[in-house]
């Protein structure tokens, strides 16, 4: 039995109940977050309370996420994750319970606050030394993705166009460039040059992408943050995708076509070691602070 969080209550997930008139459930008036913690420490748990805090002044749902940051902590308590190599946990926020009307109650009304936290297990590395696949769909999203909105449906339909196509990820595709995946962003590298579509509102802004980033730099990687074309993308060194449950993928098949040489290139693997290397790093030295 699992111990969820919902509306400042720490409960057994079986008793936790939203009514049917909450406007996430009927308009999908909501935004969601994902922080991952290595060894039972959060990584970079301030950036997402801040992308919380950017979505809820986007949408105009007057809640402060900072008591948020403490109810991380307690579900891993709770649920006994403290010592689990990876886990993460999931926030949602809703603008809460109203009768049904398009526009927003005209009465103050309490924010729904929904959050759990479970196990996140790394792919084999041998799995990610042979690389994934990827199929691109038309990017029919909304134009602010930058929000991390809980309405996910082309999102949804993208996942499972790529599932239906045996493939790990979806590619959305717009007006000829490749935008990001559909649950994470997408880098690819060209002339030895990591190229990721720069962060306008037809991305989400992500966590691990800024990291990735940065990783970049430090390792002394050119970086363009600019946007790449599908006749390029064909002609691509490497691919691969980053996100909280992606961290660093590297894709050697889009659309059944090869990338590079079909294998992961090297500066995936760079970067991917880098990554686990400094998540590690950063939750050894919080647990000796």
């Amino acid at each position: 039995m699992s111990t969820v969080y919902l509306n400042g209550e720490l409960i057994p997930k079986e008793r936790a109940l939203v009514p049917v008139d909450d406007r996430g459930f009927l308009f999908a008036d909501g935004i969601y977050e994902v922080t991952p913690a290595y060894q039972g420490v959060f990584f970079r748990l301030e950036r997402h309370l801040d992308r919380i805090r950017r979505g809820l002044a986007a949408l105009r749902i007057d809640f402060d996420p900072e008591p948020l940051a403490e109810v991380h902590r307690q579900l891993l308590a709770a649920n006994g994750l403290e010592d689990e190599p990876i886990t993460t946990v999931y926030v949602q926020v809703t603008r809460g319970v109203a009768p049904r009307a398009h526009a927003f109650p005209t009465s103050p009304v309490r924010p729904t606050v929904y959050a759990f936290a479970m196990e996140f297990k790394r792919a084999p590395r041998e799995a990610w030394e042979k690389g994934y696949q990827a199929t691109m769909v038309p990017d029919r999203r909304w134009a602010r993705c930058d929000i991390k909105a809980i309405a996910l449906l082309p999102n949804c339909l993208a996942m499972q166009a790529a599932a239906e196509a045996g493939s790990t990820d979806a590619l959305f595709v717009r007006d000829g460039v490749a935008i990001e995946g559909a649950h994470n962003n997408f880098f690819a590298v060209l002339d030895g040059t990591v190229v990721t579509h720069p962060a306008t509102n037809h991305i989400l802004h992500g966590i691990t992408r800024e990291y990735i980033l940065e990783l970049c730099h430090d390792l002394g990687l050119p970086v363009e943050q600019r946007s790449i074309q599908l006749e390029e993308l064909w002609e691509a060194d490497e691919a691969f995708f980053t996100g909280t449950t992606t961290e660093v993928r590297p894709t050697v098949r889009i659309d059944g076509r090869m990338i590079g040489d079909g294998r992961p290139g090297p500066i995936a693997t760079r970067l991917m070691d880098a990554f686990v290397a400094g998540v590690e790093r950063a939750a050894t030295a919080a647990t000796r602070a």
